[in-house]
């Protein structure tokens, strides 16, 4: 019989920039995984537990993060487009240098990343760029950022 190895242990024994599509880790516990630089497609993170995990450098394209606790996680030079981070809870996050986008379908306004009741209280937010996205960003009024500009909190 052989045994199947959690999604923490799997994603983390990947390689550096494999790419998974369609995978599903929905309402996985997945708390301080440190995940190589991967490539992620249509995969659902829904209510995943992310806290204090590593995602630096990943690449997230149409993927389901909504409810996702990403607690104290980094996304430092992350890029997410066309995601739902609708009610994610950011909160303590580093998200220096991650774009979060859009993906052109051709048909606008789809492909936009869903920022609807995220938080982002206390999260870091140096250099992020806001390249197509819906919902709109409700963080504290000192680390407001413009689309497509830089943040200036230090």
């Amino acid at each position: 019989m052989t045994i199947r190895p959690s999604a923490r242990n799997r994603l983390a024994a990947l390689p550096r920039c494999t790419a998974l599509t369609a995978e599903d880790f929905a309402g996985q516990d997945l708390i301080s995984v440190l995940l190589t630089p991967l490539r992620f497609t249509r995969c659902s993170f829904a209510g995943a537990d992310l806290r204090h995990a590593d995602l630096s450098g990943c690449s997230l394209k149409f993927c389901d993060l909504s409810h996702a606790d990403l607690r104290g996680a980094s996304l430092r030079g992350a890029r997410l487009a066309g995601c739902d981070l609708s009610h994610a809870d950011l909160r303590d996050a580093d998200l220096t240098g991650a774009v979060l986008g859009s993906v052109n379908t051709g048909i606008p306004p789809h492909g936009l990343t869903d920022l609807t009741g995220a938080r982002f209280e206390r999260a870091i937010l140096r250099d992020v760029r806001l390249e197509g996205v819906a919902g709109g960003p409700s963080w504290p009024p000192e680390q407001r950022i413009r689309p497509g500009s830089s943040s200036t909190r230090a």
